[in-house]
């Protein structure tokens, strides 16, 4: 996976670093996955701008994917990302 950033779309505030994968090889309409590299709080079905590794931006929805609970730490959610460059 790549490190990027995620920011709140709406007042383009930092949230946290997240590991990300692209799916597809698309100019206009970019889909993936990403993990947050620390527990915060993301709303399921917000919209948000995620960074990539080249400085490119995507404004995107996300959708919570699922959980991988580890033991004895905070569960860390997989997020499905599709949105537009910005």
């Amino acid at each position: 996976m790549q490190i990027g950033k995620l920011y709140r779309y709406s007042e383009e505030q930092f949230v946290t670093d997240i590991n990300y994968q692209l799916m597809g090889d698309r100019l206009t309409n970019v889909s993936g996955e990403l993990r947050p590299a620390l527990h915060c709080q993301i709303s399921d079905g917000g919209d948000y701008i995620v960074e990539l590794e080249d400085n490119q931006r995507i404004k995107c929805n996300l959708r919570k994917n699922f959980n991988r609970p580890a033991f004895g730490l905070p569960p860390r959610f997989l997020y499905r990302f599709s949105g537009t460059q910005a």
